[in-house]
């Protein structure tokens, strides 16, 4: 007799999935100390503090005790974090970072802690020896920075999640390097101090609203093949190409230096590319020196470039800067160019006349 197999068809499980997430904001706040030794001496309890901060609508300042925080703290200095405003109960994780000056990290702390009422404060009695602070200041001008990276924590919350499907990275950017890099459909030849360089008119047409009345204006024949350029160094114009294709500067060293960036600035200005222009001046913002905040400055001021001129400004507003700024070859430059400046320069530096 025969056996009878029946075979059953495997239905699929149902699934619902759920997750918890825990969101977190995070900004950082460096606070820079001149002149530290003469903050020595003003006792325990006596503190300086930074401007506040915002970090996801929460106010925050960061507190130095140079003479510690109590009377049995005083070989150390203390350093705390401050709760300045906001809603109670508010859970950080913060870092504090003691800086050198050329940004070498000296000493680091961490920690995690919940805020439970505005103009409360947590941080470090024993932040660092006075002795090992008093090494640090030797070879950094008597100054320093505290760095804050603060993350507030939110509270978990629970929700449906449904099937996650991987998606890449955009890589257009890498896709548009290839075509600049590989030249194929090429129309428009730039030269540029006798250099060639070789594009697609519709990519900087796209690009840049300059580039697109250059080559498809009315003025314009929409078969020009040549471009001629003689006021831009080669290497701007190829770091301006690059940004054009791919949104980034390229990753050669030459283009990151003081002089090249301000190039780049000009020629970003000129065409009409504000996120290059505003890179260019974040980068010079951070560069600014004894020997670099004139140049910086008078390109600025050239260009309406606000914030960055009122970043040079505040650096000569720093004392004793100006001296040194004056027997600078690009101190003279700047007061030639632009003769103006030097009343905003004096209005920063002149103290106020008592009336």
């Amino acid at each position: 007799m025969a056996n009878n197999f029946t075979s059953s068809v495997q239905k699929p499980i149902t699934e619902t999935s759920s997750r918890c997430l825990t969101e977190s904001v995070t900004n950082a706040h460096n606070f820079e100390v001149t002149s530290y030794s003469l903050l020595q001496g003003m006792g325990a309890g006596k503190f300086i503090s930074s401007n506040t901060f915002n970090v996801d609508g929460y106010g925050w300042n960061i507190g130095i005790y140079p003479d510690g925080w109590k009377e049995d703290t005083g070989a150390y200095m203390s350093a705390f974090l401050c709760f300045c405003s906001g809603t109670t109960d508010a859970k950080v994780k913060f870092t504090f970072s003691l800086l050198e000056k050329d940004r070498e990290v000296n000493k680091l702390e961490s920690t995690t802690y919940t805020f439970k009422l505005v103009g409360g404060y947590w941080g470090w009695e024993k932040f660092i020896m006075n002795s090992k602070l008093k090494e640090l200041l030797s070879r950094n001008d008597d100054c320093f920075t505290i760095r804050c990276v603060l993350t507030i924590l939110k509270e978990p919350r629970i929700e449906d999640s449904t099937v996650i499907v991987p998606v890449p990275q955009s890589d257009l950017h890498m896709h548009f390097a290839n075509m600049l890099k590989d030249g194929e459909g090429m129309d428009v030849t730039f030269s540029v101090r006798d250099q060639l360089f070789n594009a697609h008119r519709c990519v900087l047409a796209a690009r840049s609203s300059v580039f697109k009345a250059e080559l498809f204006g009315q003025m314009k024949e929409t078969t020009m093949k040549h471009v001629k350029i003689d006021d831009m160094e080669p290497s701007i114009f190829e770091a301006l190409l690059h940004f054009i294709y791919t949104d980034t500067l390229p990753s050669n060293c030459e283009v990151d230096q003081n002089v090249a960036l301000q190039h780049l600035l000009v020629a970003a200005d000129r065409y009409g590319l504000e996120r290059l222009k505003a890179i260019c001046e974040g980068k010079l913002c951070q560069r600014i020196d004894v020997q670099t905040v004139a140049t910086t400055l008078a390109l600025a001021e050239q260009h309406g470039i606000v914030q960055l001129k009122n970043a040079c400004l505040r650096y000569l507003s720093s004392q004793g800067v100006l001296q040194a700024v004056k027997e600078t070859d690009g101190f003279k430059h700047l007061t030639t160019s632009c003769p103006s400046i030097m009343v905003d320069i004096l209005d920063i530096v002149a103290p106020p006349s008592v009336v």
